[in-house]
C-alpha cells in the first residue's frame, strides 16, 4: 500500500507540473493584463513601468521558472483587478464553492442511489418509468436552463426560496459556512439541485444498469438458494458489488461538480471560486485564473487518490498482489 501511494503522489505532481506549464502558457495569450490594470490617461511610460514592474517584459522561461517557485511555495502572486493576494482571494471563496459542491454530491448520491436501486428492482412500474423520464431530462437540459426554471419557479412565481446569494453566514475561525443559518439553507437548495441533477441522473442510471447485471450473476443465484432474505440478498450483496464502478464515477463527478460550478454559481451569483473564475476571465486576471486552474487539477488527483483507496475497502479481491486470486 504504501508503494502503491507513493506512486501515486509522483503520478499526482506529474500532473500537476503538467498542468501548471499548460496554465502559464495558455494564459499568456489570453490579452494583455496592463490595460485591465490601468486608465486611458495613463501615459506609456507608466504602462511600461507597469509591465517591468510585474515581470512581463523577461523572457518567457524567466517568468516560468518564477512562477513554478512561487506556485511550490503556496504564492499566487497578485490580483490585477482586486489588489490582493490570489491565495487569500481563493481562501475567502473556497468555503461557498466546497459546501455548495457537498449539498450537490450528497443529493446526487442519495437521490440518484435510491432511485437507481428502485429503478432496477422494480423496472416495471409505472413509477420507475418516470424516473427514467426524469433522468433524460435532467441529462438532456443544460444547467444554465435548469437554474433558470428553478428560478422562475421557486423563486419568482412561488416566492419560497431566494433566487441569488449566499443567505447569512456565520464566520469559524476563515471559514464561513451557510449551514447554521435559515436563509444559509435555503440559499443553498436551489443551485445544489442544479448543479447535481445532471450526476444524479447519470448515478441512478449507472446504479440501475450495474444491478441489474449484478442480479444475473451466479452468486445471486446461489444466495437465494442458501435462503438469504430478499432483502439481504438485494441489499448486502446486490448493492454492495454494485458500488464499485459508482465510487469511481462519483469520485470523478465530485472533481466535476466543483470544477464545473461557474455556471451555477454565475447564474445563481453565488461568491464562490467559478464566479471569481469568471470575473478573473472577463478582466484578463491571469494570477487568479491560473491559480484556479492548478487548484481543480489538485482537486481531482487527489480525489482519484482516495477512490483507489476506496476501491479495496468495497472490494477486497483487489489487495491481492497482481496474478493472484483469491
Amino acid at each position: 500500500m504504501l508503494a502503491f501511494l507513493l506512486r501515486r503522489v509522483i503520478q499526482a505532481a506529474a500532473v500537476l507540473a503538467v498542468v501548471g506549464l499548460i496554465a502559464f502558457a495558455m494564459f499568456r495569450f489570453a490579452g494583455d493584463p496592463v490595460n485591465q490594470i490601468v486608465g486611458p490617461d495613463t501615459t506609456v511610460a507608466e504602462r511600461a513601468q507597469i509591465r517591468t514592474d510585474l515581470g512581463l517584459d523577461d523572457p518567457v522561461l524567466v517568468q516560468f521558472v518564477r512562477y513554478a517557485g512561487n506556485v511550490v511555495r503556496g504564492r499566487f502572486g497578485i490580483s490585477y483587478q482586486f489588489r490582493q493576494p490570489v491565495s487569500q482571494l481563493l481562501a475567502e471563496r473556497m468555503p461557498a464553492t466546497l459546501e455548495l459542491a457537498f449539498c450537490a454530491t450528497v443529493f446526487a448520491l442519495v437521490v440518484g442511489i435510491l432511485m437507481g436501486v428502485y429503478c432496477a428492482l422494480f423496472r416495471d412500474s409505472w413509477l420507475a418509468g418516470l424516473f427514467q423520464a426524469v433522468s433524460l431530462i435532467g441529462i438532456s437540459l443544460p444547467t444554465f436552463l435548469i437554474g433558470i426554471l428553478l428560478i422562475y419557479l421557486f423563486s419568482v412565481t412561488l416566492g419560497w426560496l431566494p433566487s441569488y446569494g449566499r443567505g447569512d453566514t456565520v464566520r469559524l475561525g476563515w471559514w464561513t459556512t451557510g449551514f447554521l443559518t435559515a436563509s444559509g439553507l435555503k440559499a443553498l437548495i436551489l443551485p445544489s439541485v442544479t448543479l447535481g441533477l445532471f450526476q444524479m441522473t447519470l448515478i441512478m442510471r449507472l446504479v440501475r444498469a450495474e444491478m441489474l447485471e449484478v442480479l444475473r450473476t451466479d452468486y445471486i443465484r446461489f444466495a437465494r438458494a442458501r435462503g438469504l432474505t430478499t432483502r439481504a440478498v438485494h441489499l448486502r450483496h446486490a448493492l454492495k458489488n454494485t458500488l464499485v464502478p459508482v465510487i469511481t464515477i462519483a469520485g470523478l463527478q465530485l472533481g466535476s461538480v466543483i470544477a464545473f460550478s461557474i455556471i451555477t454559481e454565475t447564474v445563481f451569483q453565488w461568491p464562490g471560486m467559478g464566479l471569481l473564475f469568471v470575473q478573473a476571465v472577463q478582466n484578463v486576471d491571469i494570477p487568479i485564473m491560473s491559480a484556479y486552474l492548478l487548484l481543480v487539477a489538485l482537486i481531482f488527483v487527489t480525489i482519484n487518490l482516495v477512490v483507489d483507496i476506496l476501491y479495496t475497502v468495497v472490494d477486497p479481491r483487489l489487495r491481492l498482489p497482481a496474478g493472484r486470486t483469491a
